[in-house]
């Protein structure tokens, strides 16, 4: 699989690596400049510390970058931790940034697309904004792990969560609940 990440200014930056991590395929990163300054304070990572777990980064100002075009085809583009800003601006038809221009390829072309909202509570705007976008295929995964499994740490609502975007771009079938009586 081909995988277009990007990572935004919204807290939880916590997800993005760990996606990150358990993605497969070819990843390619691209992180605005707030999501580096959250992706420092939560995790005292740098972009550069996200290398191996990725094929390429790029700049958040190169629209020349291969995403920036539909003749590249991916398979899926995931925006992990997305601002309600970003949202905004994809929702508005905004493609001043790589983030931005990425997603409106993503939606011209018909490729699966997710953003993990991460803000609570949410404006009427962003909602209306959430249900524009669902209306054109875009997935609206509001960051808020499955709890069924009764996770007991931390490490496991992440990693439960990365694993249900894994479900859902079609990299990994996650095990849902009470999976083992249909088998």
């Amino acid at each position: 699989m081909r995988i277009a990440i990007a990572i935004t200014g919204s807290s939880g930056a916590v997800y993005a690596v760990e996606f990150l991590k358990q993605c497969p395929g070819d990843k390619y990163l691209v992180a605005s400049k707030w999501g580096k300054v959250v992706l420092q304070d939560e995790m005292n990572l740098t972009e550069r510390d996200l290398q191996p777990y990725v094929k390429k980064i790029f700049a958040n100002d190169d629209l020349h970058a291969p995403l920036a075009s539909g003749s590249n085809s991916i398979d899926a583009y995931v925006v992990i931790p997305c601002t309600t800003s970003t949202l905004g601006k994809i929702a508005s038809g905004i493609g001043d940034t790589l983030i931005t221009r990425t997603a409106q390829v993503a939606m011209k072309e018909r490729f699966k697309m997710v953003l993990c909202i991460r803000e609570t509570p949410l404006s009427s705007i962003a909602l209306e904004q959430c249900l524009k976008l669902s209306r054109d295929g875009v997935i609206i995964m509001p960051i808020s792990p499955p709890l069924y499994f009764l996770p007991k740490t931390v490490d496991e609502y992440v990693r439960a969560f990365a694993d249900k975007i894994l479900g859902v771009i079609g990299a990994r079938q996650s095990k849902g609940w009470r999976a083992e009586e249909l088998e």
